[in-house]
C-alpha cells in the first residue's frame, strides 16, 4: 500500500482513489480480496470509518463487492469501470479547463492541437 498525500482532499476519497489506482495497475485483478477496512486504518492510521467510507464508494460504483464473512473483492469489469471513470475526470479537469483558458488566450484549436503534439515530443 502506497502512503496517502494530504492534499486537501477528504482521506474516504484518498482510499478510494489508492484503491483505483491498484486496480487500474493491475495490484488488484477481479476477484482478488481487497485488504479489510481495520487494515487500511491501521496502515494509513486513520479511523476504520473513514476507511469503511471510502471502500462504500466504490461498492457503490460496482467496482467492489462485498462478500458476507469474507471481505471485499474487486468486481468483474472494475478496472474498466475504472480507466472509464478516470478518462471522464480526466476530460473535465484538464480538457476543458484547457481548452477554456485557451480560448481566453486567443489560442486556436490548430494551435492548440500544435502544442500539445510539441508537448507529446517532449516525453
Amino acid at each position: 500500500m502506497k502512503n496517502l498525500i494530504d492534499d486537501g482532499r477528504p482521506i474516504f476519497v484518498q482510499i478510494a482513489e489508492r484503491i483505483e489506482d491498484d486496480i487500474i495497475e493491475g495490484g488488484l485483478p477481479e476477484e482478488a480480496q481487497v485488504p479489510s477496512t481495520n487494515q487500511f486504518a491501521a496502515f494509513y492510521k486513520i479511523n476504520p470509518a473513514t476507511a469503511a467510507k471510502g471502500v462504500n464508494l466504490l461498492v457503490d460504483e460496482g467496482i467492489l463487492y462485498k462478500k458476507r464473512g469474507i471481505g471485499m473483492f474487486v468486481a468483474g469489469g472494475a478496472r474498466t469501470k475504472v480507466i472509464e471513470k478516470r478518462k471522464e475526470q480526466f476530460f473535465d479537469e484538464y480538457v476543458v479547463t484547457m481548452i477554456r483558458e485557451a480560448e481566453k488566450l486567443g489560442i486556436t484549436a490548430d494551435q492548440l492541437m500544435d502544442m500539445i503534439q510539441r508537448g507529446d515530443n517532449k516525453r
